[in-house]
């Protein structure tokens, strides 16, 4: 049966965690779906996983569409979420005009990075029927403006801070928040204080859902690994049994264990 955001929801409702990984491609949605992954994240991750750029800044609306293409003419059972890359949505005529782009080449959820300057554009897509999965923490597009990939929501008014962003991006509309590199206190937080699904990467055990990009769970991206990365390969004996592995270990509570979590 197909995961729909419902599915996302009813998880949630019965404390049963679920499986995100990135797919860019056809036959990796296809394995992915077999494999029992519940969402599949069109990232703009290929920008540097696919065509060996240093950060997501130069992947364009092309780029983004022609892979979510991709990944939907397999049909995957999961959710297909595609991310809206940099500056494809700084005004909300932008966004509503490239997320019916996506929405049309088989998206079934954006992705957003930001706070909540952006509950605006939330509020038009979802009441024009476009689900929204809200991304916060360590957001990759303001790499620039970051000075760095620094782990997000330290300090007491950092924490205060997220956890309202959180809050308004919810009740503008958005179905999911991703939260991306923050301390483990601020993910349990967040996931407890919403009311919708919440997927972490190097967010802690406590989140609703996880989700990793596919090269780092088959140990084959090259150059800095973040804490929060596991290589499955090993105890998958092969690229099947690695995404098997994964997708029990974040069902089973397994992963992510202590090591892959940020503290402060």
């Amino acid at each position: 049966m197909s995961t729909t955001i419902q599915s996302l929801r009813d998880y949630r409702a019965n404390g049963q965690k679920f499986s995100c990984l990135t797919a860019y491609d056809a036959p990796f949605a296809g394995l992915l779906s077999d494999c029992g992954i519940d969402v599949q994240l069109v990232g703009d991750s290929l920008g540097m996983v696919l065509q060996g750029r240093e950060s997501t800044v130069p992947v364009s609306m092309e780029d983004m569409i022609y892979h979510t293409e991709c990944v939907a003419r397999a049909r995957p059972e999961s959710l297909v979420m595609t991310d809206l890359p940099f500056m494809s949505y700084a005004t909300t005529e932008q966004c509503l005009h490239n997320a019916a782009r996506l929405m049309q080449a088989g998206a079934q959820m954006v992705k957003i990075e930001g706070t909540d300057w952006m509950a605006e554009s939330v509020r038009q897509l979802t009441e024009r029927g476009v689900p929204v999965c809200a991304h916060l923490g360590l957001t990759p597009q303001f790499i620039n403006k970051l000075g760095g990939y620094r782990v997000q929501g330290k300090g007491s008014e950092a924490a205060e801070r997220m956890v309202a962003h959180a809050r308004r991006l919810v009740e503008a509309g958005a179905d999911v928040i991703l939260l991306e590199c923050v301390t483990a206190s601020v993910g349990t937080r967040i996931t407890r204080e919403v009311g919708v699904p919440v997927i972490g990467i190097g967010a802690g055990p406590d989140t609703d859902g996880q989700v990793l990009v596919l090269q780092d769970v088959l140990g084959i991206s090259r150059g800095h690994k973040p804490r929060f990365v596991k290589d499955f390969l090993q105890e998958g004996g092969s690229v099947e049994g690695a995404v098997r592995a994964y997708d029990q270990a974040v069902k089973n509570g397994e992963f992510p264990e202590n090591r892959h979590s940020f503290s402060g």
